[in-house]
């Protein structure tokens, strides 16, 4: 009944970086500039992928899968941000930041990271039966999979926290919505909701992530055995870059979920946020580019 009796908020307030008022410009040049070469890099290996008839295997499809989700998960935190730099009204409706949050959860990178991983074990540790076991059929399969996943995870936890309610403060004191500063803010008893979402978000992130250190556990010990050193050297150089890729995406994400919540780590955390969130989809294009000789290759044919 008290929480009846007291207004209930529709909108936040999203303070992002406003506390660096100086540097509101800046950030928005440099954070424009980093959108637009996510999307540029990310753009471009799918096109290539796509018309390059020696790119239609399965590392490269998935690859593609991995450059789309990227472009969709960029727009989903970037354009709000840039807005925010350019204007003073910091308001984001509750819907919306409902929504970017299911978006952000849905689009995260830990299934295909998974499917990817496993498909490099099996390129490493079972070559002669890798046709088979990664046929084409299989692989839109897991492609699909790891997508539907991903949205269906983010739709549960998504669902559990509409149902809150907010009465006031209504400031999120980060650049975009996710669940744990959002939870803070609701005069709902969230001690429930908090579990049902920590024992959610466990059940569908930990199996992937167990699947990738296992699959690099296999793979690792399969490379040590190889006799030569140039054979050691090949076969680590087809999954170098996706290893890159899932320490950078890994790591930073671990870090800002273990760190203790307190107001002095608040801007650490943020800026942690940007590596996983922002920064990530922007190195992963340059770092498969730049690790994969195919690529390399078909980039510049492209621009030349």
């Amino acid at each position: 009944m008290e929480i009846k009796n007291q207004t209930e908020i529709a909108e936040f307030i999203l303070l992002g970086f406003g506390d660096l008022q100086n540097l509101q410009i800046p950030l928005f040049l440099l954070f424009l500039l980093i959108y637009i070469l996510t999307m540029a890099g990310n753009l471009l290996i799918v096109v290539l992928i796509v018309s390059d008839q020696h790119l239609h295997t399965p590392m490269y499809f998935f690859l593609g899968n991995l450059s789309c989700l990227e472009v969709c998960y960029s727009s989903t935190i970037l354009p709000r941000m840039l807005v925010s730099f350019l204007s003073s009204n910091k308001v984001i409706f509750f819907r919306v930041c409902i929504m970017q949050y299911f978006f952000f959860g849905g689009l995260a990178e830990c299934y295909l990271l998974s499917v990817m991983s496993y498909d490099r074990y099996l390129a490493i540790c079972k070559p002669l039966h890798y046709g088979i076991l990664m046929n084409s059929k299989r692989c839109q399969h897991l492609a699909w999979g790891s997508w539907f996943n991903g949205f269906l995870a983010s739709a549960m936890v998504t669902l559990l926290m509409s149902q809150l309610i907010f009465c006031g403060p209504n400031v999120i004191n980060h650049f975009f919505c996710d669940s744990s500063p959002i939870l803070k803010l609701s005069c709902s008893d969230t001690q429930l909701i908090s579990m049902l979402i920590f024992l959610l978000s466990s059940a569908f992130t930990l199996p992937p992530f167990v699947l990738t250190v296992m699959s690099y556990i296999c793979i690792i010990s399969k490379i040590l055995r190889i006799p030569s050193v140039t054979g050691r050297q090949k076969t680590f150089s087809t999954c170098s870059s996706h290893l890159i890729v899932v320490t950078i995406f890994y790591g930073t994400l671990m870090i800002v979920y273990i760190l203790p919540e307190s107001k002095e780590l608040m801007n650490l955390n943020k800026v942690l946020s940007v590596f996983y969130t922002i920064l990530t989809p922007l190195l992963n294009p340059l770092i498969y580019s730049l690790r994969n000789q195919e690529v390399k290759k078909q980039e510049i044919e492209q621009m030349s």
